[in-house]
């Protein structure tokens, strides 16, 4: 049984588990504050880092610190400050606001003594120096204002203990004091009346200027504190103080400060009293502040004129006149003038966007202005209007903004003076300044915001902002004095357009003044800029009036004869759509008022209009101003289009949203109205003389008006057009013939009656007439009222009705067009010279035939007329000046001509003639503009139309249409004789220019020829069979073109000979739809003409000659070749060399026929050689050689290879020869194998004593035996003898190859190289390497490989062979190539590679062991049976000498995964027995040979047995792993990526085993993703893709796949922090060793690498748990990271850092 007074046993447990955890928690903030001290003395050293960025980063830091130990860090800083008192200020300054930034974050978390410590040391520090250290004392005075929040006390009792009676205080004192009232109101505004007593005695003290601008800020402070305190005393926590508590005090310090220091002191200390003044006086007793004023303000006002920056003065001003006007002042009213006066003056100052200091003291003295208009507004208004009527430009504007801002600001006031300030705007409504017109505007937004506008005079405001909104362009620039700034009239348009519109759509009150108001400035001129604003007001304004009243009329006139009528708003809204973006986009703004006005306009419109114009702004919204059509539109508008005119019934049928005006006409169907709106329109066209363009349109406008109108309505405004028309002007011409056309459409007879009357009556005679308008006509007057009348007839005729007009056209139309062209002299008619009425004569002619054409009785119409028609269309053309193309006359005539050709009667043969003659000798001779690939001469004689781009592409258009109508002329007048003897007439014209020595000539007449031909042969009707004689003459005219120097002719020439092909395959009886093989064949060749490689070029030439030698008739061949051989001379070299290649050709495709004829040829060119290169020659010398070698081989080649080299184009054309015939050929090659094979292939010497290495000269016989077989096997017809010894030549030109990488030539070559240099002549150099290679490429070519050398052209892979370190990655692309195209070669190739694996060359072996390696990558030496025997060879290479052939060996076992994989498993024990040897490969410095057994392994991966595999995967993991940081990159990025191959086989059952390289190998791979090379990084994402399952955690395989995906961009902070995450939440016993082994990166070389590591480190602190702390060796981090605050890469640092600021986990 217990006693009662003994402890129970359990309560003394658990006592003394309390007290041991008590002590735990004890040691543990022991630690914690000690870890803190140390962390944060290590963030404060690195503060004198010189970087700023770092600084910056330290200061973070200690601010992200001080988040979870705020007392500890502040703590910190203010031990270290105190302990380092000799650390310079920049530093102290970083650290102190850290301390303000921790201090205010976290105020309310501060004790008292921490606070104390605080203002101690930032007391100190602010009043260390006397001398002021601006960013520091700052900083300090920063941190006091901070703790000053909450601890206003502490901080108030040490700014107040060095705030002593009797003494002068610390500048630093007074100026936190200062800031303290400012961010404590309530808790310093108590102790301000103590301060204010103690301060007052040391005003006087004060001796520099800097103590007393102190004082002044302090005093100016202090007085807005109290102010503030006293607005808000219903939250103040002393509600009883009043203002009188401060009064006498602060008087006392205005007494001092305005009556000593403003006087005596300097300019900044004036300014500051003058600051410090404006609040005081709020604060001033009433009496004193009216005794001062008179003293007072002349002083103020009087710093206008002694400082720059006026804006302090103008604030202080203004609280001044607050505080006189409050207390009820007439001091004001005395000096009311002057402060006008000088206020006016600063208004009046220019404002710079640029300078807000000025922007500021603009907004002061507004200010200012708005105190003295609420009690002065009458003289206010009496300063102000008689200013508006300076000469001054700057007192006008500023006058205008002090009137705009006192009618916002001062409205009440200025309501009953709305009368006189209107009446004041009269002056300044004329004044032309932009700047005043700017400041009027403004005025006048101002006066519609507040009813003036709807007083009387109103209106005339509403004008001038119309009137701003027309300004024309050239009004933008304004000359003005030296000492003033023009202001773009541009600004003045833009303003005033924003500023109707936001008077139209946002003051309510203004819609009564402006509607309708703004529709009196829609007709007038002089608004036409105006009209796209002026309609969307009127849009607005029209919509919300239909609201208020829905059925109303809009336009109520009520007499009012200003507002235009509907015809009026019609006409002129209709008039300017027609160029519907000029104007800011005017057009869709009038179709818009148009659709509002429809009820108005006529009430018939409505449901039209509501459909068509949206149509018409729906197509304008698809277009821009540069892609509109305006031929389109202008169709869209009326009704115009060509198809619309060939019956008036059609013409009315159309879709809606082509024929706006028209069908508007047709839905009102009321004469009347239409009558009103052609008189309108008639009316409104001398309103557009200015813009000729609308002025046209309108004439259409009053054309489409007059067709539906009556006839007596017809006649009269048809006549009056006549009469009173501009002739000289070309625009209307146009205008009124198109006018003339579109009535005549339903008018015909009207409209030809009131033009004959107009031609028969006195106008187009010299003497007076009837009408007195022509009675003083000059000549040229006369020809322009002629043209415009000609080419009125011409319109009637395009737009007469077609079953009308042929019973018209020769009678009233060409005799009329005739008789106003010409004019009578004596009698006797002469025809002018004048170019205009030529033009529209022409253009009328053009026209009218046209309209004949087009008529359903065309074909049955015989026109008179024709024949003199076209006499005068040539003439026209005749009259022209050659070698130009400056007007369309040409184009217009010839057009005409072929209109007229159609009809009947037929030509005579000489009028053919004679037109074809004058429209090729015009056409043809027009110098083109200069282009790419002309010759030089026809670059020197083309002509310029200027350099304007806009007329160059005015002339290249009209030559394109001209040479267009060329070729329809001529193709209808090839109609009238459709055979064989007509096309050959048409061809003899175009003859001498398709030989012009003149290429643009040559270009435009083949082009024509093949136009023609193309013509005669979809035309030719053939019933009977019938000899096409002349086809040799024309294919020998064409076929040497086909060489042409221009391309576009060489095209062309092919085109003409396809073309003469098929008429022969027609002629002899084939269907005209015949596909023949060999006739299409040439369309084929065109792209190899393009190409200006002359090779390239002849032998496209060549296959030319083929395909016609396969399709010309046996009789044609004798013309063909007569024909060519005169080619021969052709001045075009290029033509005179495809004649001989097509000769040569012809000559082998029909050598039955010539064979006799052979030697012969063969002698004269073998003659020649010396003299010339033409190639007709080399081929003839071919022949001749071959003939010789028949007889004598061995001969022949013994003497050719003692030729010297290198072999010159004779000698290399004779060895080609040798290859004509295969057994030749065969004998010749096996004699230069021969010869090859068996000699020395190199000699070693001694270049210089002093070199390492020797160098390797080639021999001479084999060179040459090198270059000749290149040469025999180059030509095509070597290709059977090359296949008979194709394995041999093959495999010796490889090895020659190998030899000769890096061999030089002879010495004898290179002494005659050097000789050649010296002398200063061209000679070909000659490399052993490159002869080889090229004959190894012709052996391929021959043997029909020549997909092989493509391949191997497209990869690279010929330069590769050629150099020393490219060579083995050549052979591997040449044994890739060989064994993709060539596998039935392969067998015989390897067997002969076998033979070389023992030679004594290195380089030999090398190149045959990288052959046979790549060839395992195919899968043909599969199906050849041939793995097994490859396998064995290079296994049994393993243990040679060479480290590139044991390299080659394992590349080329690990190739059996591209070529067979499924025989890997087979070999599986062998392959990775060979792979794991490679990697531990000793005798290999450079580890290449590790390099490729990783590689091999990696591709092994995924095929070799499981088993094999299991057995060894932890060996390849441990002997890859010291590759991870390798100084090499392919090491690094290979073992790792194979690393990552190794975790995706080891899923499984050796997943546990595998784990801990895994967990190893995390470290590495992650920071590796910030290697500076993308393969490492590559391999580091794959690597940890194939980690993540194996870790057994979902979350991080998740970010693996989700981060790490290729292609992706990888966020690598976000990643990291991530990943980190995952892993401490399931791996939190890693963390240690985690943390170890990112340390062993902190040495790295990369510095991102560096960062990386510090990351991590970071990251993993970062989310770690308390428990996991006894794995961090924190002394050992700590040691770390402050090595890295002094790592040289200012990012290492930087991170190092951030990572010090998460280490606050473990404070």
């Amino acid at each position: 049984m217990r006693g009662g007074g003994g402890p129970e046993p359990g309560g003394l447990k658990r006592g003394i588990q309390v007290h041991t955890r008590r002590q735990k928690e004890a040691r543990t903030t022991v630690m914690s504050e000690t870890y803190a001290k140390r962390l944060s003395a290590i963030l404060l050293d690195a503060v004198t880092d010189k970087d700023p960025q770092m600084q910056e980063q330290v200061c973070g830091a200690l601010c992200d610190f001080g988040e979870s130990k705020p007392a500890e860090v502040l703590s910190a800083c203010e031990e270290h400050l105190r302990l380092h008192e000799k650390l310079a200020h920049p530093y102290r300054t970083i650290i102190l606001r850290a301390m303000e930034i921790v201090v205010s974050n976290h105020i309310s978390e501060l004790d008292k003594d921490t606070a104390r410590a605080i203002i101690l040391l930032a007391s100190n520090e602010m009043t260390k120096v006397k001398e002021l250290v601006s960013d520091w004392q700052q900083a300090a005075s920063s941190v006091l204002v901070a703790v000053g929040r909450r601890f206003i006390s502490s901080v108030m009792e040490e700014l107040l203990s060095k705030f002593q009676p009797g003494l002068l205080p610390h500048p630093c004192t007074v100026h936190t004091l200062a800031s303290l009232s400012v961010s404590n109101v309530f808790g310093v505004v108590p102790f301000l009346t103590s301060i204010l007593s103690t301060m007052l005695p040391m005003l006087g003290a004060a001796k520099h200027d800097s103590m007393k601008v102190v004082f002044c800020c302090a005093l100016q402070r202090f007085s807005e504190s109290i102010l503030e305190y006293l607005a808000n005393l219903d939250q103040a926590p002393d509600p009883t103080v009043r203002k009188d508590a401060f009064a006498s005090d602060i008087f006392g310090a205005y007494d001092i400060l305005f009556h000593q220091w403003l006087q005596s002191g300097g300019a900044k200390l004036r300014l500051a009293v003058v600051e410090a003044l404006g609040p005081m006086s709020h604060l001033l007793p009433s009496e004193k502040l009216e005794e001062q004023l008179p003293k007072l303000l002349p002083r103020v006002l009087a710093f206008y004129k002694k400082h720059t920056e006026t804006v302090h003065v103008s604030k202080s001003l203004g609280q001044i006149l607050e505080a006189a006007v409050s207390v009820g002042s007439r001091t004001l009213d005395i000096h009311l003038n002057s402060l006008l006066a000088a206020l006016h003056a600063q208004i009046c100052v220019p404002v710079e966007s640029s300078s807000p200091l000025v922007m500021s003291n603009q907004k002061e003295v507004l200010r200012c202005f708005t105190v003295l208009a609420c009690c002065s507004p009458d003289r206010l208004l009496a300063f102000l209007l008689p200013k508006l009527d300076t000469s001054n430009e700057r007192t006008r504007v500023g006058t205008l903004q002090v009137l705009r801002h006192v009618i916002n600001a001062a409205a009440a006031q200025m309501e009953v003076k709305k009368p006189v300030i209107l009446s004041s705007m009269k002056l300044p409504l004329l004044d032309t300044n932009n700047k005043v017109k700017r400041a009027v505007v403004q005025v006048v937004s101002a006066m519609a915001h507040h009813g003036y506008l709807e007083q009387p005079g109103g209106k005339a405001m509403v004008e001038y902002i119309v009137q701003q909104c027309a300004l024309p362009p050239e009004a933008e620039i304004q000359k003005l004095g030296a000492d003033s700034e023009a202001l773009a009239a541009d600004s003045v348009r833009a303003i005033s357009v924003s500023t109707l519109y936001l008077v139209s759509t946002t003051v309510d009150r203004m819609g009564e003044v402006l509607w309708p108001y703004l529709l009196e400035f829609l007709v007038p001129v002089r608004f036409t800029r105006a009209l796209s604003p002026l309609c969307r007001s009127l849009v607005h304004l029209a919509q919300k009036r239909q609201e208020a009243g829905a059925h109303a009329p809009l336009i109520q006139y009520n007499g009012n004869v200003h507002l235009p009528s509907p015809y009026a708003i019609t006409t002129r809204l209709l008039a300017v759509s027609s160029h519907p973006y000029v104007g800011d986009g005017r057009g869709a703004a009038s179709l818009r008022l148009l659709n509002v006005l429809h009820q108005d306009i006529h009430p018939a419109l409505g449901q039209r209009w509501v459909t068509a114009i949206p149509l018409l702004l729906e197509h304008l919204d698809e277009y821009s101003e540069e892609t509109l059509s305006q031929k389109e539109w202008e169709e869209k508008l009326l009704v115009v289009r060509e198809e619309e005119k060939t019956r008036v019934s059609l013409l009315w049928e159309q879709e809606e949203k082509t024929r706006f005006l028209r069908d508007s006409l047709a839905v009102v169907s009321d004469n009347t109205w239409v009558c009103h709106l052609t008189l309108e329109m008639c009316k409104q066209l001398p309103n557009y003389n200015g813009t000729p363009l609308e002025k046209n349109f309108l004439y259409k406008c009053v054309g489409t008006t007059l067709g539906a109108a009556s006839s007596k309505v017809v006649r009269k405004h048809l006549r009056e057009l006549l009469e009173t028309a501009r002739y000289q002007e070309e625009r209307e011409h146009e205008g009124l013939a198109c006018c003339f056309g579109i009535c005549a459409i339903s008018h015909l007879d009207d409209t030809l009656a009131q033009l004959d009357d107009f031609v028969k009556s006195d106008v187009l005679r010299k003497s007076a007439g009837i009408f007195n308008l022509f009675k003083n006509r000059s000549e040229s007057e006369a020809n322009k009222v002629r043209s415009a009348l000609i080419l009125c007839y011409g319109h009637v005729a395009a737009g007469a009705p077609r079953e009308l007009l042929l019973a018209r056209v020769e009678a009233d139309l060409f005799w009329n067009m005739s008789e106003c062209f010409s004019t009578k002299v004596l009698g006797i008619k002469v025809e002018t010279q004048d170019p205009a009425l030529r033009l529209s004569l022409v253009q009328s002619v053009c026209m009218a035939t046209q309209a004949i054409c087009s008529s359903a009785h065309s074909s049955s119409f015989h026109l008179s007329r024709k024949a003199e028609l076209v006499a005068q269309m040539v003439e026209f053309i005749r009259a022209e000046p050659p070698d130009s193309l400056k007007t369309p006359i040409w184009k217009k005539a010839m057009l005409a001509c072929t209109y007229l050709v159609t009809l009947e009667p037929a030509l005579e043969e000489q009028v053919q003639a004679d037109l074809i003659h004058s429209c090729l000798h015009r056409v043809m001779a027009v110098l083109p503009e200069p282009e790419e690939g002309d010759s030089p001469q026809e670059v020197s004689a083309a002509p310029t139309v200027g350099g304007d781009p806009q007329e160059l592409l005015l002339f290249q258009s009209l030559y394109l249409d001209t040479v267009q109508v060329l070729k329809d002329l001529l193709t209808s007048l090839l109609l009238w004789n459709m055979t064989p003897l007509g096309l050959q007439v048409m061809l003899e014209h175009l003859s001498p220019w398709i030989k012009s020595p003149r290429g643009h000539e040559r270009v435009r007449a083949v082009g024509l020829s093949a136009c023609l031909l193309q013509f005669f042969l979809q035309h030719l009707q053939i019933s009977a069979l019938v000899p096409f004689h002349n086809l040799g003459l024309l294919i020998g005219l064409f076929s040497p073109r086909c060489a042409d120097l221009w391309p576009a002719t060489r095209r062309e020439a092919v085109s003409c000979i396809h073309s003469l092909l098929y008429l022969q395959l027609t002629c002899v009886g084939f269907s005209r739809d015949y596909q023949d093989d060999v006739a299409e064949q040439l369309l084929s060749l065109k792209d190899g003409l393009v190409h200006p490689d002359p090779a390239i070029l002849f032998h496209t030439c060549h296959s030319i000659a083929q395909l016609i030698a396969k399709r010309l008739p046996p009789d044609q061949l004798i013309n063909l070749l007569l024909t060519l051989f005169e080619s021969l001379g052709d001045p075009d070299k290029n033509c005179s060399r495809a004649a001989s290649v097509m000769i040569n050709c012809l000559l082998k495709e029909r050598g039955n026929m010539l064979q006799e004829k052979v030697p012969e040829i063969v002698s004269v060119l073998r003659s020649k050689l010396q003299e010339t290169q033409e190639e007709h020659i080399l081929q003839a010398a071919q022949h001749s050689v071959f003939a010789l070698a028949t007889h004598h081989c061995a001969s022949v080649v013994s003497n050719l290879l003692g030729s010297p080299l290198p072999f010159d184009s004779h000698t290399c054309t004779l060895w080609r020869a040798l290859a004509l015939e295969p057994g030749l050929a065969a004998q010749v090659l096996g004699l230069l194998l021969e010869k090859i094979s068996k000699d020395v292939l190199f000699e070693e010497s001694q270049a210089f004593l002093l070199s390492s290495t020797p160098d390797r000269v080639a021999t001479l016989l084999p060179l040459a035996a090198t270059c000749a077989l290149h040469e025999v096997a180059s030509a095509p017809a070597s290709g059977p003898a090359v296949l008979e010894l194709y394995p041999q030549l093959f495999v010796a030109l490889l090895l020659r190859v190998s030899c000769t990488v890096g061999v030089q030539p002879p010495r004898q070559l290179q002494a005659k190289e050097r000789r050649s240099a010296s002398s200063g002549l061209a000679s070909r150099s000659l490399e052993p390497c490159s002869s080889a290679v090229d004959a190894l490429q012709a052996v391929l070519v021959r043997g029909g490989n020549e997909d092989v050398v493509q391949c191997m052209e497209l990869d690279g892979g010929w330069q590769l062979l050629r150099t020393s370190a490219g060579h083995e990655e050549g052979v591997t692309r040449l044994a890739s190539a060989m064994a993709k195209f060539a596998g039935p070669r392969l067998p015989l190739v390897m067997k002969l590679l076998f033979t070389t694996q023992s030679s004594m060359y290195e380089v030999q072996r090398v190149t045959s062991t990288a052959f046979l390696a790549e060839l395992l990558s195919s899968n043909v030496v599969n199906d050849l049976m041939l793995l097994e025997s490859l396998l064995y060879n290079l296994m049994a290479r393993q243990k040679d000498t060479s480290a590139r052939v044991r390299r080659l060996v394992l590349h080329g076992l690990a190739n059996i995964t591209l070529g067979s994989p499924d025989k890997v498993q087979t070999h599986s024990p062998q392959l990775l027995t060979a792979m794991i040897g490679g990697l531990d490969d000793g005798d290999d410095p450079h580890s290449l040979v590790a390099l490729e057994a990783m590689v091999g392994l990696a591709r092994l991966m995924d095929l070799v047995d499981a088993w094999d595999l299991h057995a060894v995967l932890l060996h390849i993991a441990v002997r890859i792993r010291p590759f991870f940081d390798s100084e090499r990159m392919e090491l690094r990025s290979v073992s790792i990526g194979l690393f990552g191959h190794l975790n995706k086989a080891c899923r499984g059952d050796c997943k546990d085993v595998f784990l801990e390289q895994v967990v190893g190998g995390l470290v590495p791979l992650l920071l590796h993703l910030r290697d500076p090379h993308a393969p490492v990084v590559t391999a580091c994402r794959f690597a940890l893709r194939m980690c993540g399952p194996n870790l057994e955690c979902e979350e991080l395989a998740a970010v693996f796949q989700r981060h790490l995906q290729e292609g992706h961009d990888l966020h690598f902070g976000e990643f990291l922090n991530t990943t980190c995450k995952h892993l401490m939440r399931h791996f939190p016993d890693l963390l240690g060793r985690l943390l170890s082994t990112s340390l062993f990166y902190y040495k790295s070389s990369w510095e991102d690498v560096r960062a990386a590591a510090l990351m991590l480190t970071g990251f993993l602190v970062l989310h770690m748990e308390a428990e996991q702390r006894p794995q961090v060796d924190l002394e050992q981090l700590l040691t770390a990271l402050q090595l890295l605050l002094k790592d040289p890469a200012l990012k290492v640092r930087l991170k190092a850092v951030k990572t010090l600021g998460r280490l606050v986990k473990f404070a």
